[in-house]
């Protein structure tokens, strides 16, 4: 599988790779209402393609503040259900962050399941809160969160 950033013509084949992998309305969740109206970070949103050029996996990300620091929204990360547990999603994750250290990025939240973000770094945010109904359990952050508290919002236009 090759790893690249995604183009503005994979933008519908990665959406429907969400539509496929998650449950319909996934974009009533909360953290959608942080990514209204703002793009993705267009370098840390990767796509992976098979020899053939085939979708097997996709990661985005969402620029958010919490007060005046700014972090990453990591989120939706899917693999398609013919290419699930071959580790893809793992080299999405460990390969967006990989790259997101290295163009400045000090912190990475999402909203997932411990368990298994935890394999790469997350830990719970106990400080920080997502718009609701999101469960607090759930919120995960990477990176350097000393000091970071309060309501996730809406990153600023730039």
């Amino acid at each position: 599988m090759e790893l690249r950033p995604e183009v503005d013509e994979d933008w519908w084949e990665v959406e429907a790779l969400y539509d496929l992998c998650f449950a319909p309305g996934r974009e009533a969740l909360s953290s959608y209402r942080l990514r209204d109206g703002v793009p993705p970070e267009k370098e840390l949103s990767l796509v992976a393609r098979d020899p053939d050029g085939i979708l097997g996996g996709a990661i985005r990300f969402w620029p958010v503040q919490i007060g005046a620091a700014k972090a990453l929204l990591l989120g939706p990360v899917a693999v398609h259900p013919t290419r699930q547990g071959e580790g893809l999603g793992g080299a999405l994750i460990r390969d967006s962050l990989a790259r997101a250290q290295g163009l400045g990025w000090q912190r990475i939240m999402l909203v997932g399941d411990a368990p298994y973000y935890g394999k790469f770094g997350f830990t719970r945010l106990a400080d920080v809160e997502m718009p609701p109904p999101t469960n607090p359990e759930r919120v995960l952050g990477w990176g350097d969160w000393d000091g970071i508290t309060g309501q996730v919002i809406r990153a600023s236009a730039s």
